[in-house]
């Protein structure tokens, strides 16, 4: 491995010696002729490894160590001295230096340790960055977005995240709505609280209940030991009611007592039980046809959507589809050790494609193609057929035109409202008579 090697030694012809001779292994190679020069140049530059000499005039080589232990602890140090002695050598070493070596040194051990040395480095590297990203949350637990919905959707969390107010995340399937919903709670103040999921498409109805609010030893057959529900598990924090439109009538009256008064009752109790905690939920249905069709409680629907958040669906914010590609090439080609980068059409394909299935299916979409990709660049043949057809369908890198964009987001309305023109125009924020000005200009 070749990296950015600093040599500091106040003898020019031994600094250019060894230059020559890194140089040759394919490292790129900064000189200093003193401590508070090699100093200098740490400021500005990314060095990898850093060889010293002992002895020089002003501040050691000792000193400059010591440095570089404090303000850059991951760059490993190797000396390299004509005044060498054991206990100079063991007191550097069990400093943390990375190797000791007595002039003229072995220079075949010299470049293994300094090959070493950056690998090493690179390592380091790479240890602190996996940190970093397991700290912000990976690509698949990251927002990712730059396109005006989703800034939308920053600004509204950012706004709203420590308020107790219930939010509604609307959206297709596969857009990441529990992630906006774990944004929610773990930007807040309440981070540090419980953030307890429900599922309510996955739980059976028959046990909704007692997985909602929690039952009394004895309360039904099976019932043997007091067990709290989700609501008590999430005091103080925030439950996330995922797919609240799967949840039967009878238990949404339920709900709308609980989230009114902030009290449970278990199942065989009559005791009430005060619990704090921010309400979350999600629903990938149009929930006011829900309402018009009695398949759900209009006034559990405005006690849920105090703050409502509809997240695009990936074929309307394309210009994002680059970012969460690169995000995802990233964490699949970690995973499976490779480096691999995208040809341009297999870009084209992929912002092409209308991804019914959203991020859900874009990421697994990546995830197939690392796993395939067999040199260091993945092409269209590691893409699903009805993906790759899409290359070429659109150009990347061709803006679109206002009109284009015009046409799509009222398209996209007409979609999401079924039609309804009113509620395309309050969507888009204009009038009706500006809509319906729009569609005819645009044959729509």
């Amino acid at each position: 491995m070749q990296g950015l090697v600093l040599i500091v030694d106040d003898e020019p012809n031994a600094a250019r010696v060894l230059s020559a001779i890194l140089a040759g292994e394919g490292h790129t190679v900064l000189t200093a002729s003193d401590a508070s020069k090699a100093e200098h140049i740490l400021k500005s530059r990314d060095v990898d490894a850093i060889i010293t000499d002992l002895r020089m005039p002003g501040r050691d080589g000792m000193q400059l160590f010591e440095h570089v232990t404090e303000h850059l602890p991951d760059i490993p140090v190797i000396f390299l001295t004509a005044y060498g002695t054991v206990d100079s050598a063991v007191n550097a070493i069990t400093r943390g230096a990375f190797y000791y070596f007595i002039k003229p040194p072995d220079y075949v051990k010299l470049k293994s340790m300094v090959a070493r040395a950056v690998e090493q480095r690179a390592l380091k590297r790479e240890v602190a960055e996996l940190r970093k990203r397991v700290a912000a949350g990976s690509g698949a637990d990251r927002i990712i977005g730059v396109s005006p919905g989703m800034l939308k959707i920053f600004n509204t969390i950012e706004a709203v995240k420590d308020s107790m107010s219930s939010v509604l995340v609307s959206g297709e399937t596969g857009t990441g709505k529990e992630l906006i919903a774990r944004s929610l709670h773990y930007g807040s103040v309440r981070r540090d609280r419980p953030f307890v999921a429900v599922n309510c498409a996955a739980i059976p109805r028959e046990l909704m209940e007692s997985e909602l609010f929690g039952y009394e030893k004895g309360a039904f057959s099976g019932a043997s030991a007091r067990r709290i529900g989700r609501f008590e598990a999430a005091a103080d924090g925030t439950i996330f009611l995922d797919e609240i439109s799967e949840l039967e009538l009878s238990l949404q009256a339920k709900l709308l007592r609980v989230l009114q008064e902030k009290e449970v009752e278990r199942l065989g109790s009559n005791r009430k039980i005060k619990v704090n905690f921010r309400v979350i939920s999600s629903t990938n249905r149009d929930l006011m046809r829900e309402i018009a069709a009695g398949t759900f409680r209009e006034d559990l629907y405005y006690r849920l959507n105090v703050v409502q958040l509809n997240v695009p669906s990936l074929r309307e914010r394309r210009e994002d589809i680059p970012l969460l590609v690169s995000e995802f090439v990233k964490e699949f080609g970690l995973r499976e050790g490779k480096s691999l980068t995208l040809s341009d059409d297999v870009l084209r394909a992929l912002v092409g494609y209308e991804w019914p299935g959203n991020i859900r299916q874009l990421r697994n979409t990546i995830e197939r193609a690392v796993v395939l990709a067999r040199g260091a660049k993945i092409t269209l043949k590691h893409l699903p057929e009805e993906v790759a057809a899409g290359a070429g369908c659109r150009d990347v890198a061709e803006p679109r035109t206002l009109r284009e964009l015009e046409e799509e987001a009222i398209q996209s309305a007409l979609r999401e409202c079924r039609g309804n023109k009113s509620l395309v125009a309050k969507k888009l924020g204009i009038s009706r008579k500006t809509l319906y000005k729009r569609l005819e200009q645009l044959g729509l």
